[in-house]
């Protein structure tokens, strides 16, 4: 709310001003301190004293004054437009800075009257400053309420960031936000983990404390060993106790955001406890400290690596200052007194009479033509422009502002019915809205704009304090970390220039603990920082990336648990030593079965082989064959195929060898029986018909059981992941337990049965018996298949297969020799055997008879 109100009050304020068309202003720290007077209830003012003349601060207020001298010079950029400006020295005191603040929004009037509607154009549309961070938090704070935009070239405070609390603020400088990034990305860049944190008791190190915290979480990866608050004045019990913190922490890299009054103090503890082996890392503040690059301080402070202000070109800024001269800034009367300061500091003279309160010397009187070229002074060094670089940026991008502005088409522009601004009605929240849409590129090629917070994209030289052989110093630039809008953060360093206060001439080791080697994991100390761990192995099945990672479930960790593998297969192989031995002996047997049934084809005309049923004995030799090679569907990795024929073909093919031995026992004892007297009509029943019926039917119903089987619930191939963590098992599941159960079962009632027929018939009066054969063949088939149940159940993966081709083979075996091992005895050792009288012995007649005529 506006008031009517008279207002009397006057600024003693230290300034410099150029009149103008569009008038800009600019804070600077021009004296490093001030003298507060008495306060008095007299009538007459009293007036600051402002001490401690800075040249590179009044540099930085001339740089100002050439970049708007630059501008009025070209005709492309604001044409016929004037720009002026008011430059005022903050002194390094708040309250002075504040007052030249208001000073600039409110006009230099001794009266000046506040109308009720606020109606005017302020002295000024635009401020460059201030330098200090707590300085530009007061006066932006009360500038936001008039909307004036204003430009800072070094306040690096993140909370100046916030737009809902300073909705006109801007700067040129990357805030302390990105300063805190680029920090990060350099300790990444070398693998420091483990860093100590020293910051200064104010807005800045507040700030910049919480916001490397909450980046460095962020980030990951690094963590804090300590985090300090550097004492303002002199506090050397606080020193003490945090340099003696810093030599007890494994932490090697410090990082310093503080002024360079703060290192000043903390150095000379450090020194007085000779703390070595220190990286230092240093904020902009106090990066390029002149103060600091001693012969001093170097043996502890060479091989800073530090963030600084972008370093920049301006052609023709030193010719500028060079013409400086006190009857020309003093030619129109407008107190210019800073010029008049500045040249009693460098020719330490004084002008008549001295100004009150602003006399920087004693001495000989100033003639104000004295050569500048004649004395040596740091205002004139243009080697290493950053604050100024960043002045320059802030007067351009004002001045592009207000260009845009003036370009403004009738008709078409931004504001209250497409309204545009004009330079005689400008209000400054006007030229807001064109400061925060401005892009422009610099001579030296670096991208001006601004962004939704009123920051310019941030870019910082990254420097490296050198001591060199012949003691002198020198800081490099030795690479930069910027942020554009397309690639995001970027760092780049020139490593080879970047020298290393060690001996190895390498970075120093910074980390809690030891990155932990392949196959391991990380287990956070109980109390600790992240980056403190022990290193646990990982388990079988994962290996190490931040936590030990399970493997996918095809895969298994390697031995040293640093990657995935593919897990090994398992089956049983033609390959290895149990398949190969399994193969031999199914094509062993069945090559045993090829030459007994050559032999018995050979023989088949003698006795032995027609009195034991030839064409029998023929289709039993067959079906063991099929036994021998069904054994070989078991070996090899399971396919579809492979599982459903071989259970299908094991059933069947048994079933006929059990079929035909149980039909051979069941013509023995009907033979028998025939030879007593009224059995002849038992016979009839068994002729050749009836025994091929016989066996097909039998065969038939192991035939529909593995029909059924394989239609409801086909064996199918599986991985098998549970009988071992680091292999794949393939095997064949059965599908349905119970067809399987029924398969086996199936065989075993023929076989017992087989079994107990010629157990009963083994006492024939035969002098050779093959009812005995029988008997000892289907009792080691018994014997080896009651072994095969719970040995099958119990084998894991491949020798489940290798357990049941076992079996097949034994059993085959077992039947093969028991039923004709002996008589391929008799046919190829003992032919004097192979007689009918042999073969009918003490049989009767008869019954032999019989015998051979079923043969």
């Amino acid at each position: 709310t506006c008031f009517t109100t008279l207002l009397y009050l006057q600024f003693y304020l230290n300034g410099m001003h150029k009149p103008g068309d569009v008038i800009l202003g600019g804070l600077f720290e021009v004296h490093y301190t001030s003298v507060f007077p008495e306060l008095t209830f007299t009538s007459e003012p009293n007036m600051l004293s402002c001490q401690g003349f800075d040249p590179p601060g009044f540099r930085h207020a001339m740089t100002m004054a050439f970049a708007i001298d630059e501008i009025n010079k070209n005709s492309n950029l604001l044409p016929n437009v004037t720009l002026g400006y008011s430059l005022y020295d903050n002194c390094a005191t708040l309250v002075i800075g504040f007052s030249a603040a208001l000073s600039l929004v409110s006009g230099q009037e001794e009266k000046f009257l506040l109308h009720e509607n606020c109606l005017g154009t302020p002295p000024v549309v635009g401020i460059v400053g201030d330098s200090f961070s707590t300085f530009s938090i007061a006066t932006s704070d009360v500038i936001g309420l008039f909307k004036m935009p204003i430009v800072s070239y070094f306040a690096t405070c993140s909370c100046l960031s916030d737009r809902h609390k300073f909705p006109s603020f801007f700067r040129t400088i990357p805030s302390d936000a990105f300063q805190v990034h680029a920090m990060i990305l350099i300790l990444k860049h070398f693998g420091w983990t483990w860093a100590g944190l020293l910051v200064s008791d104010d807005d800045y190190g507040v700030h910049v404390a919480r916001s490397f915290r909450q980046a460095l979480a962020q980030s990951g990866g690094s963590c804090l060993a300590y985090s300090e608050i550097l004492p303002w004045g002199e506090n050397s019990a606080e020193l003490r106790r945090i340099v003696e913190v810093m030599k007890k922490s494994t932490a090697r890299v410090v990082i310093v955001f503080a002024h360079q009054i703060h290192m000043i103090q903390l150095m000379e503890e450090v020194i007085k406890q000779n703390v070595t082996g220190v990286q230092w890392m240093a904020s902009e503040a106090w990066t390029t400290a002149a103060v600091l690059q001693t012969t001093h301080h170097m043996p502890y402070l060479s091989g800073t690596l530090g963030i600084a202000i972008r370093r920049g070109e301006i052609p023709g800024l030193r010719d500028f200052l060079m013409k400086i001269r006190p009857d020309i800034y003093d030619s129109n009367n407008n107190g210019n007194s800073m010029v008049r300061q500045f040249w009693e500091y460098t020719f330490q003279c004084r002008f008549a009479p001295p100004p009150s309160g602003w006399l920087q010397g004693g001495g000989a009187l100033c003639t104000g033509q004295e050569e500048l070229a004649n004395v040596e002074t740091e205002f004139l060094d243009v080697s290493n422009l950053r604050p100024e670089y960043n002045i320059y940026k802030a007067v351009y991008a004002l001045a592009y502002a207000l260009d845009d502005m003036l370009h403004c088409a009738p008709g078409r522009g931004p504001f209250s019915g497409h309204s545009c601004a004009t330079l005689q009605k400008l209000e400054p929240w006007q030229l807001m809205h064109y400061l925060e849409k401005v892009h422009f590129t610099t001579p030296f090629g670096d991208e001006v704009s601004f962004d939704e917070n009123g920051d310019a994209l941030p870019i910082y030289d990254i420097m490296n304090w050198q001591w060199l052989p012949d003691g002198s110093t020198k800081v490099q630039n030795v690479g930069v970390v910027k942020k554009t809008a397309l690639k995001g953060e970027e760092l780049r360093l020139d490593e080879d220039k970047i020298f290393w206060n060690s001996n190895s001439k390498q970075p120093v080791q910074s980390v809690c603990s030891v990155s932990c080697p392949p196959g391991t994991r990380m287990a956070r100390k109980n109390g600790q920082p992240a980056c403190c761990f022990d290193c646990v192995r990982c388990s079988e099945g994962k290996f190490n990336s931040l936590e030990c990672t399970s493997c996918p479930e095809d895969f298994w960790s390697s031995p040293q648990r640093d990657r995935c593998v593919p897990k090994k297969t398992e089956f049983l192989s033609y390959h290895e030593p149990l398949g190969i031995c399994l193969t031999t002996a199914s094509l062993l047997g069945t090559f045993i079965c090829a030459v007994v049934l050559g032999i018995f084809t050979h023989y088949r005309s003698t006795p032995i082989v027609r009195a034991n049923n030839s064409e029998l004995s023929f289709l039993l030799l067959v079906s063991l064959k099929l036994c021998f090679l069904c054994s070989l569907l078991f070996i090899g990795r399971p396919r579809l195929w492979t599982c459903q024929l071989r259970h299908a073909a094991f059933g069947i093919s048994f079933v006929l060898c059990v079929s035909c031995i149980l039909v051979k026992t069941m013509v023995v004892v009907a033979v028998f029986k025939a030879s007593k007297p009224g059995g002849g009509a038992n016979i009839k029943w068994f002729g050749a018909v009836q025994q091929r019926g016989t066996v097909l039917v039998l065969t038939s119903i192991q035939a529909a059981i593995c029909a059924a089987w394989l239609i409801s619930s086909s064996p199918v191939p599986y991985k098998n992941t549970q009988y071992y963590n680091d292999k794949i098992v393939f095997e064949c599941v059965v599908g349905s337990t119970i067809g399987f159960a029924v398969l086996l079962g199936y065989i075993g009632v023929l076989a017992i049965l087989s079994f107990l027929l010629a157990f009963l018939a083994r006492n024939l009066p035969d002098n050779f018996n093959e009812a005995k054969l029988i008997t000892f063949s289907m009792l080691i088939f018994c014997a080896v298949w009651v072994a095969f149940v719970p040995a099958y159940i119990n084998s894991p993966g491949k020798y489940a297969d290798a357990v049941e081709v076992f079996a097949i083979l034994a059993s085959s075996f077992g039947l093969l020799v028991a039923l004709f091992g002996p008589k391929c005895y008799i046919i190829l050792l003992k032919p004097e055997r192979n007689t009918k009288k042999e073969i009918m012995g003490r049989g009767l007649a008869k019954s032999q008879g019989i015998s051979f005529k079923q043969s």
